[in-house]
């Protein structure tokens, strides 16, 4: 899994009255919650941890937090009941759900239930970060320090916080692992980054590592990105890949 989250170009988000976001992590993979703990705890964010359901529903009566990343299996009961009886206390606390899963009923099942999003294993910590972020500006929290979430090279935008991409003023849908891929370049304008420090940065810790599968998406993004402009994505060859403005 990916251990960088990329918090030095970000606001630091916290509440109204100046005390730090609560984030409750509930997933019974012990070294799954270290990590998100630690790549929270870097925004700034007060964190506590659950290993069952549960534990999860007296943490969020006694901690109160101001979102919750919820696994769907746990060992007693799963994350769609620790949230309707979350939900059942009266509170509204954005949820973020996490999930081996990939299935439509599965994204229904856990919408319906009251979750607010949806992140499938494997993942990365930035996503999951970056949703977090998400999640929490829309709901009743602001920000500490109103700096842009939005990067830029050339005419190309990216928004960290809603996920918006546009070119020239046109909006580009991307899937999460192509943004995530977009993100690190542009975060990377005119340096070099090979397939191993994309592979690193871009995929998660139980990937197969193969540098085929950076190829196969350079050339998604491409397709959205380059596709009757001029191009921004160039091959390094014998390098790797780097991304800059136009002309």
């Amino acid at each position: 899994m990916e251990t960088g989250t990329g918090t030095a170009h970000r606001p630091q988000i916290g509440k109204a009255d100046g005390s730090p976001v609560r984030v409750l992590v509930v997933d019974d993979e012990n070294s799954l919650t270290d990590l998100l703990k630690m790549a929270l705890r870097y925004e700034g964010w007060e964190v506590r941890t659950a290993s069952d359901g549960l534990g999860a529903v007296r943490a969020a009566r006694e901690f109160r937090p101001d979102a919750i990343v919820l696994d769907i299996m746990l060992p007693d009961i799963d994350g769609l009941e620790v949230l309707q009886r979350v939900r059942a206390d009266g509170t509204e606390t954005p949820v973020l759900f996490l999930t081996a899963k990939d299935s439509l009923d599965d994204r229904i099942a856990g919408l319906t239930a009251g979750g607010d999003d949806y992140v499938t294993k494997p993942f990365s910590l930035e996503e999951v970060v970056a949703r977090l972020r998400g999640l929490i500006r829309r709901s009743t929290l602001t920000l500490a320090q109103a700096k842009d979430p939005v990067l830029r090279v050339g005419d190309l935008s990216l928004d960290e916080d809603s996920y918006e991409v546009e070119r020239g003023g046109t909006a580009i849908e991307l899937t999460a692992t192509e943004f995530e891929l977009l993100r690190f370049l542009m975060r990377n304008p005119r340096r070099v980054l090979s397939k191993a420090q994309i592979l690193d940065r871009v995929w998660n810790y139980d990937f197969g590592g193969k540098e085929s599968v950076v190829e196969l998406y350079i050339s998604y993004l491409r397709k959205k990105i380059d596709a009757g402009r001029d191009p921004m994505i160039h091959t390094v060859r014998g390098a790797g890949y780097m991304l800059k403005a136009a002309g």
